[in-house]
């Protein structure tokens, strides 16, 4: 893509020009301009929203197979063009190639699954308690569907909304995270041929208190999904919920794996490093706190420190890269401060701790390791968001388990032990949406439900089957047909 490009709006079925348009310059080497993108006015969402009100009843009414073959071409084309598209997002994001390879494939997973999803759409049918009366619950469209999605995963977030959105009939109006347009344009480009009707889908691009505002305040918009933080999702929920319409938020986390003294400490380490810092720690289900039994605790942290050293940060376009940089500017001056804030509440580093002059230059920050820390204190209460994760001692099982629930947030919660007891007992009792034994706690699949508890989710889940509970709405028919 050359600097002179620019990248529309997808409105009504057709490229709009905006009034503004926006340079998306990649984090990772800040020569890189990726293009220029739209930038919307509220104008122009709300031409987007009135397009998707239009247009959302054809397809609600639209055919089974005409709904598989739609999203059956999205997918398809999605896996197949996977590492290209990979290598743009990788640009604009700075993940790695492979993990935003990754990311695209899986994107077109979602796609494929939902495609056979419109397939199974089964009712429900039971007898009256009043005699001659038959019973048949119905599931509909909700109606236009606004999408809010954040610049970590800017193309499988999209994706795992926008399907489920489509399969079960509703008009989307899509506005992706100002920081990473290019993802959701290609999306939006690959959607514009795949058939849908003029108006279903819509693409706006720009800022959350322009465009974001616009959506979640409609009284045109019968739902809104959002992932992104907790302040920002609290003020969505507020503004959804003055025109009734229906909420779901993916939000903050601060997960814990939990190490006991009977664990593999080889798997511990790896399911630690790859929780915490792949994908540069730039995700909701990052592993930040680590609590580790106190029989085992030097032991792991002498392991961790070894195994950091052996990580590869730079050019996340470089062959061998296993860590790129921060996603923006602000995210990368947001963890420095974190790592100030702990070695000023006392934390010991261990590891990483600094900025990385690289060459291209982006924002690097090197894998940061914190011991002798405390679940009280800020940085293991609040998200970072970076490479950085903190040790806290725990003096036994129980011990543990209570320290891995005391946080305000419940996305996900791991623990490496080989006691089949321990395992089972953590899962009933770990206060979080997904559990994982003997696993990262990064890394979901996509035909299962997928959210969390407390501060980190509202509303139904997210992913295979459940999806159907946000995007369609129930309705019981009552017939006396004799």
């Amino acid at each position: 893509m050359s600097k002179a490009q620019q990248h529309d709006n997808f409105i009504n079925g057709e490229w709009q020009p905006a009034s503004d348009y926006s340079t998306n310059t990649s984090p990772s080497n800040l020569d890189d301009v990726i293009g220029s993108y739209a930038h919307a006015s509220t104008d122009e969402a709300e031409a987007a929203i009135n397009a998707a009100a239009a247009a959302s009843s054809e397809w609600a009414r639209s055919g089974l197979e005409q709904r598989k073959a739609v999203l059956d071409f999205i997918g398809n084309e999605l896996i197949e063009r996977s590492a290209e598209i990979g290598l743009v997002l990788a640009r604009e994001e700075g993940k790695t190639v492979a993990e935003g390879t990754g990311e695209v494939y899986r994107s077109g997973q979602f796609f494929q699954y939902y495609a056979a999803e419109t397939l199974r759409q089964m009712g429900e049918f039971a007898d009256s308690v009043r005699p001659g009366v038959e019973i048949e619950v119905r599931r509909e469209p909700v109606g236009v569907v606004g999408i809010i999605t954040p610049w970590n995963f800017p193309m499988a977030v999209a994706a795992w909304k926008v399907a489920p959105a489509l399969a079960y009939g509703n008009a989307v109006v899509l506005k992706p995270a100002e920081s990473v347009p290019a993802s959701a344009w290609i999306l939006a480009e690959i959607i514009s041929r795949s058939g849908l009707p003029a108006g279903v889908f819509n693409l706006v691009m720009g800022s959350g208190r322009e465009v974001g505002e616009v959506i979640s305040t409609s009284p045109k918009v019968n739902a809104v999904t959002f992932t992104g933080s907790v302040p920002v999702g609290r003020h969505i929920a507020a503004n959804v919920m003055a025109n009734m319409g229906k909420i779901q938020l993916e939000m903050g986390s601060k997960n814990a794996l939990v190490v006991l003294n009977d664990a593999d400490l080889d798997l511990a380490v790896q399911c630690a490093i790859n929780g915490a810092f792949f994908g540069t720690g730039q995700k909701c289900t990052a592993s930040s706190r680590l609590i580790v039994e106190a029989g085992v605790h030097d032991e792991f942290i002498e392991r961790m420190v070894a195994e950091m050293a052996k990580l590869k940060v730079g050019d996340p376009l470089a062959e061998g890269t296993q860590i790129g940089s921060l996603a923006n500017e602000a995210q990368y001056q947001q963890v420095l401060g974190y790592i100030d804030s702990a070695k000023a509440e006392g934390a010991k580093l261990v590891a990483g701790g600094e900025a990385l002059e690289l060459n291209p230059k982006g924002y690097y920050i090197a894998p940061t390791l914190f011991r002798d820390t405390t679940n009280d204190m800020n940085i293991n209460c609040e998200e970072v968001f970076g490479p950085l994760a903190c040790v806290i001692k725990a003096d036994d099982y129980d011990h543990a388990l209570a320290i891995c629930n005391d946080t305000e947030y419940g996305l996900t919660a791991g623990v490496i032990t080989q006691s089949l007891a321990r395992a089972a007992h953590f899962k009933r009792e770990a206060k979080s949406g997904c559990v994982m034994v003997n696993l990262p706690t990064a890394g979901t699949d996509y035909h299962v439900p997928f959210g969390g508890r407390k501060n980190s989710s509202y509303g139904s889940r997210e992913q295979g089957r459940y999806a159907a509970e946000f995007y369609t709405v129930v309705k019981t028919c009552y017939s006396k047909p004799y």
